[in-house]
């Protein structure tokens, strides 16, 4: 948007009688995208402002199309008239992004190369310093507030522990900025995004309970938790996935699409007792205990349900599964996915995480303490 800005390919343009502020001409863009090496065709620079529009950051200035032809149409950036969609997401990234800026272009930035356990970790700092830091600056009010501010910012990815063995404390634990806002990023990348919805409509997802030629009287995997509601499942609406995880969290800013497999059966209802909070999980001399798992997947997968968010739980285990032969039970929370800490996950994220990891799966979950 800003080097369309400089090169003057947005600016106000009059058509009809009537002058439309600060747009650009789809046609021009396009030519634009090739030019500037952004795209090599035309068809993957419409591919990618379709995917602009999709994810509401431009649009037709009289949203008369829903898609992006590549034709003399005058198109706008939300942000440039105001219409930018300011989630909740949106505001912590634009946060983390605003706070990472003004520490890399100080003189005596806390962001530095440190060493733990003999591996070295770029843009990092201590929590303590953090919290110092944002105190000193102005940008919260009091230490309290601060630690609020970097638990969101390490919830949405932005920071992490170095070792994604902890949340966000007032302490002297180290983190790192794991996005490094100022990396280059061409826009053919938002193509090779992994869909999650792409990856549980895959037929050798591990995350559906199933078998693709069961036994002749095996109760298969439907014997987890069985339950005359058992059905095949097409899609669930949003409120249905509040109640897969357990709890009334709104946290979702988009509806999210659970779509299964022809062959996969799953009982919708979620197996924990009661809704249960990442504050609940962390707190000191709480009654659960951590475990590590390593599950090596076979020709059909891992053998293990995931559902929920924020904490996500296991919803389900195949009996005779590598999961079930690693230790792995229901009602146990996800901490970690090989060493990623992903309390703050959904489930479909977490399955994303699984499916394009290696085969070898370590995870750390949590149990209460009977």
């Amino acid at each position: 948007r800003l080097r369309l800005h400089d090169g003057k390919l947005i600016k106000d343009r009059r058509y009809h009688l009537r002058t439309y502020p600060n747009c650009f001409v789809a046609k021009e863009l396009t030519d634009w995208l090739i030019d500037h090496k952004e795209a090599p065709d035309r068809e993957t620079g419409i591919r990618l402002m379709q995917k602009l529009m999709d994810h509401y950051i431009i649009h037709h200035v009289c949203d008369e199309h829903s898609d992006y032809k590549d034709a003399k149409l005058l198109y706008r950036f939300r942000k440039d008239d105001g219409t930018f969609p300011l989630s909740k997401d949106v505001k912590v990234f634009m946060r983390g992004q605003s706070l990472y800026e003004k520490l890399v272009s100080m003189d005596e930035s806390i962001l530095k190369v440190r060493e733990e356990n003999s591996v070295k970790y770029q843009r990092t700092f201590l929590g303590c310093e953090m919290i110092d830091w944002l105190v000193q600056e102005g940008e919260v009010e009091n230490r309290k507030e601060a630690v609020e501010l970097g638990r969101a910012l390490l919830e949405h990815g932005i920071i992490q522990h170095v070792s994604n063995r902890h949340h966000f404390f007032d302490s002297d634990l180290l983190y790192q900025f794991w996005i490094n806002f100022r990396r280059r990023r061409r826009l053919t990348e938002l193509l090779n995004e992994s869909s999650s919805r792409a990856l549980s409509e895959s037929p050798d997802s591990p995350f559906c309970l199933r078998k693709l030629n069961p036994d002749p009287g095996n109760s298969s995997f439907l014997s987890v938790q069985t339950n005359k509601e058992i059905k095949i499942v097409s899609a669930v609406r949003r409120s249905s996935i509040t109640s897969l995880s357990g709890n009334s969290n709104p946290y979702f800013s988009t509806t999210p699409t659970l779509v299964f497999p022809p062959v996969a059966e799953c009982n919708p209802k979620s197996v924990l007792k009661r809704p249960v909070t990442n504050e609940e999980l962390l707190s000191p001399g709480a009654p659960y205990i951590k475990k590590t798992l390593t599950i090596v997947g076979d020709a059909v997968g891992w053998g293990f349900v995931v559902r929920g968010g924020r904490p996500c739980h296991i919803q389900a285990v195949d009996p005779g599964g590598p999961a079930a032969a690693a230790g792995m039970k229901v009602c146990q929370f996800v901490f970690s996915v090989n060493g990623m800490y992903v309390l703050h996950l959904d489930y479909q994220t977490i399955s994303s995480l699984i499916m394009t990891g290696p085969r070898t799966l370590v995870m750390e979950v949590m149990e209460a303490i009977e």
